[in-house]
């Protein structure tokens, strides 16, 4: 099969198409109000590129059909393609690429008490590490593997549920901000990625090391490249281990990165200051009066 053959859709999703050409308009639109350096360019476009190429591709025939490939799908899906994405911190560009009168009713509804909710939720410090690692393990369990291997929504819902939520986590976790007005401290950005990597790295090692085939709905479908239930399923179980676990490192390498900048600044002390400064303020105000 040639190049133009693997970039054939297996199932073509306009939804995805829009989404993709939506936000790709916004980050070019954006580019000529905001200046982009050509790292955080690249690291979009590479972010885009491979998410696409997971997504929207011949791929997504052998990632029905093989479980390692399935894997290496959700690990560019849920962690690599969010990863380089969120750190090219698209957020203000996109919005900037809006028109005027959308961007003032997007700051105008996140005043409002649904807007603050919604935001608050997105950006929950334990909701969404929560969630990030919910939805892999949910996934994995064999009988939803099962289920949403041969519906064709279920699929869509799957591989769309570990994009946004990757999309949430590496938005909370390259924030380079202080908290606040960052939604989690700089030290909890740092340790995030130790403990929702833990339990993926569980789950990887048990798939890895059982010797009974946990999916055979692969088998049953027929695997598209010649190999054993065994090698397949240990293969993907080592790629949930090793690579998604190298993946959050270098999260946990860049939330250190700006912990150690913030500290150097002497911005973590200064946002400890007005924090107390501002409850001895409510403290005083609080007291009843006499």
């Amino acid at each position: 099969m040639d190049v133009l053959g693997w970039l054939v859709p297996w199932e073509f999703s306009p939804t995805l198409v829009a989404a993709f050409v939506v936000c790709i308009a916004l980050f070019v639109r954006g580019t000529r109000v905001h200046h982009v350096t050509a790292a955080r360019q690249a690291l979009f476009w590479a972010g885009v590129v491979i998410l696409y190429l997971s997504m929207h591709t011949r791929l997504d025939y052998y990632a029905e059909r093989m479980f390692f490939i399935h894997r290496a799908q959700h690990l560019v899906l849920h962690h690599l393609g969010p990863l380089l994405v969120m750190a090219a911190f698209p957020g203000s560009v996109m919005r900037a690429g809006l028109p005027l009168t959308w961007r003032h009713r997007l700051r105008t509804w996140c005043t409002t008490a649904p807007g603050r909710f919604t935001v608050g939720l997105l950006t929950h410090r334990i909701f969404v590490p929560a969630l990030f690692v919910a939805l892999v393990l949910i996934w994995l369990i064999p009988s939803v593997q099962f289920y949403s291997m041969l519906d064709w929504r279920l699929y869509r819902l799957m591989n769309w549920s570990v994009v946004l939520s990757g999309f949430m986590y590496w938005n909370l976790i390259l924030d380079r901000r202080p908290s606040p007005p960052a939604a989690m401290t700089p030290g909890g950005r740092v340790l995030s990625p130790v403990l929702t990597m833990a339990p993926q790295m569980v789950a990887g090692a048990v798939i890895a090391f059982t010797e009974r085939d946990l999916y055979p709905l692969f088998e049953l479908c027929g695997r598209a490249i010649a190999m054993s239930a065994q090698t397949d399923q240990t293969i993907g179980g080592l790629t949930m281990w090793i690579p998604a676990a190298l993946v959050e490192v270098i999260g946990l390498l860049v939330a250190l990165g700006t912990l150690m900048r913030l500290s150097a600044r002497g911005r973590l002390r200064r946002v400890d200051r007005e924090a107390r400064a501002r409850a001895r303020v409510a403290a005083r105000s609080e007291r009843p009066a006499g």
